[in-house]
């Protein structure tokens, strides 16, 4: 369901860019159905939920994001009053929580020293994924060693003295 909402998104963002004056928000849902059908090769079916949807935050901002340089002044202003509103007031989203606000210039500022939690547990993912990596990279390293030891002692004709003193140091690395 949800992809087929987020690719409906995106046909209406199709729609929005194709716009032109004296279309209505009508106008451009209909169009963005048909754009959808003609992609697809079916009926989108989930309008009411693509309703409920279009006015949260996650779609908002995937929304805003898409929108390019080449819109009308009207919705230009339109996008920006909406964000207005979300920043200004603690407008809902579904009637319980505020929409998230972002952060102030001020705020940023001042927490800028601070480390968020976020890296925080990506630091320890990181020190875990690396204490992997260098227990692999040690079996790798044994395994190679003992394949090399494996052949110095396979070896049919007399070693040199090189071999000899690499087979030695092998086999006191591998029993030690």
């Amino acid at each position: 369901m949800n992809d087929l909402v987020c690719k409906f998104c995106g046909c209406y963002e199709a729609a929005t860019r194709q716009k032109t004056s004296g279309q209505s928000e009508g106008d451009v849902v209909k169009m963005a159905h048909q754009i959808f059908y003609n992609d697809h090769k079916i009926k989108f079916n989930l309008h009411h939920a693509w309703e409920e949807l279009k006015n949260d935050q996650k779609w908002i901002s995937v929304a805003t994001a898409k929108l390019d340089g080449r819109q009308s002044s009207s919705a230009k202003k339109r996008r920006f009053e909406d964000v207005g509103q979300e920043a200004s007031s603690q407008a809902t989203t579904n009637g319980d929580h505020p929409a998230k606000r972002h952060v102030g210039v001020k705020a940023a500022k001042e927490g800028g020293g601070k480390r968020p939690m976020g890296d925080q547990l990506s630091a320890s993912e990181f020190q875990g994924m690396w204490s992997l990596k260098e227990k692999d990279l040690a079996a790798k390293e044994r395994l190679k060693k003992m394949g090399l030891l494996e052949s110095l002692i396979a070896k049919k004709e007399p070693l040199s003295q090189f071999e000899e003193a690499l087979r030695d140091k092998l086999i006191t690395e591998m029993l030690g």
